[in-house]
């Protein structure tokens, strides 16, 4: 594991709300990063369907990770800005959320995120949001 995916391995793992929601980790690449959501009854709302605050933070999370694959060294980041569409109703037994960088300046990253549903094990998913975020890469605290 290089430096970059030890070092969102270890930020993911300081996340409470992803321990909350017992979010995985799943992928890390330049640009990309991936984080699976397991079907909770506790993350769901009035009708079943996951909740979407819980849909929007693992989507945030993926696209903020991403941005963080691009920033200049010893940098952090944080989102100033996203815009989430929800497609259809998060209905799955697990779900995955993909961030992916479209475009990193020297102080800003845009980023766009899915957040694909799956019914089984199986490869076939439904998208149910898309993001688009702009992640600020700002000196560690």
């Amino acid at each position: 594991m290089d430096d970059i995916q030890q070092r969102i391995a270890s930020s993911f793992a300081a996340q409470g709300l992803m321990e909350t929601l017992n979010a995985k980790l799943v992928l890390v690449a330049d640009g990309e990063v991936q984080i699976a959501l397991p079907f909770s009854k506790h993350l769901s709302q009035q009708h079943g369907y996951i909740h979407a605050g819980a849909v929007t933070s693992v989507v945030d999370s993926a696209c903020g990770y991403a941005a963080l694959t691009t920033a200049p060294p010893g940098s952090e980041v944080v989102t100033a800005e996203f815009k989430i569409n929800f497609m259809r109703p998060a209905l799955g037994e697990r779900f995955l959320a993909v961030g992916k960088v479209q475009s990193a300046g020297k102080s800003l990253c845009v980023c766009t995120g899915e957040v694909r549903a799956f019914a089984s094990d199986d490869a076939q998913y439904k998208v149910v949001a898309l993001m688009q975020a702009t992640v600020v890469y700002v000196a560690p605290r």
